[in-house]
């Protein structure tokens, strides 16, 4: 190690005397003398260290390779840079690559013959708690007229139907996720899907609530009491509030089920109003009622076709985004 070097050096340093003869502030002519400082000689101080440190090897290093040394230069040398072996970190490295690819191949392989059920599983699952109480469980079982008891029947008929449709939605999430897990598979829905699926909602929610809200003010006649339109349209009106809260916790979720939450709620709902329909002409419901429900019903088979067009859309959508990244993923390769 280099030795080290300190030197400290101090001059003489003079301070003349100021002859205040002019001002004549002092009675006395003499002269003050210059005071002289002495010179300080300090011996130079030298720092000298043998002792090498842990990361210096004795003999001497090498910084440029010389003309004598061919091929020879940094091999087997014993300093700060040492030459590696660049073919056994490539094999190690690429070995190690292999060991992890096939210990989350053996996971994935696992969970992708666990999901194949859950195929037919799901679809089963809403048609025997959708379809069937729907379409083959008789109406004098359920509606014993305009109360209470027919009421929270129907209700719960809804309920059963909605746990369906839960497990169906748990179930397609499930199988729309990418095969590994570690990786990141959001799925968001755009904003004018969004948009036109709360206005879709609110139009179904005020078109009942507005002729309700008529009936009461006489402008409808004749009046229809208020048991009789919650047992028309109370069911409807519920499930139609648990879809919104469905669909904006797929949104938040950024599930891959959002596009299909809305086509399974709105195909019950068409069942539903031609329910409210059997059970219009059963509590004899006035004719502006039985209009009300036929036109619910158009309203929603005409979103029911507009959310199929958007599959439709998502479908050319993804195909094209799948071109886009098999161009890219060309480009790159032939840049390379």
């Amino acid at each position: 190690m280099a030795s080290l070097t300190q030197q400290f050096t101090r001059s003489t340093i003079y301070i003349p005397c100021v002859h205040p003869r002019r001002l004549k502030l002092l009675k006395s002519g003499k002269v003050l003398p210059q005071v002289t400082f002495p010179c300080i000689h300090i011996k130079h101080a030298s720092i000298r260290c043998t002792n090498l440190t842990p990361w210096e090897s004795s003999a001497p290093v090498k910084y440029a390779p010389a003309d004598k040394d061919g091929d020879s230069f940094l091999k087997n040398a014993a300093s700060i840079f040492e030459t590696h072996n660049t073919d056994g970190t490539a094999e190690a490295s690429t070995s190690n690559t292999e060991k992890l690819v096939e210990t989350k191949g053996q996971p994935v392989a696992q969970l992708q013959l666990l999901k194949w059920p859950l195929w037919a599983l799901g679809p089963s699952i809403l048609l025997l708690t959708g379809m069937v109480p729907t379409l083959w469980l008789p109406i004098s079982s359920i509606f014993l007229g305009p109360n209470i008891a027919s009421l929270l029947s129907l209700v719960g008929l809804d309920c059963i139907f909605n746990i369906g449709a839960t497990l169906f939605l748990l179930m397609a999430d499930a199988c729309g996720r990418q095969k590994y897990p570690m990786q990141a598979s959001n799925s968001k829905a755009p904003f004018s899907y969004q948009f036109w699926n709360i206005f879709a909602a609110l139009t179904g929610f005020s078109i009942p609530l507005l002729m309700m809200f008529g009936s009461q003010r006489g402008v409808f006649q004749p009046q229809l009491p208020f048991i009789s339109f919650a047992v028309l349209l109370g069911p409807y009106l519920l499930l139609l509030s648990v879809q919104v809260l469905t669909e904006m916790l797929t949104w938040h979720w950024q599930s891959p089920v959002w596009l299909v939450t809305p086509i399974i709620y709105e195909s019950y709902r068409v069942l539903q109003l031609m329910r409210g329909l059997k059970l219009g002409a059963e509590l004899n419901a006035p004719a502006w009622m039985s209009h009300t429900i036929k036109g619910l019903v158009s309203w929603w088979v005409l979103i029911l076709g507009m959310q199929l067009m958007r599959v439709a859309w998502f479908a050319g959508f993804t195909a094209r985004a799948r071109q886009q990244q098999s161009s890219t993923a060309s480009d790159a390769a032939s840049g390379v």
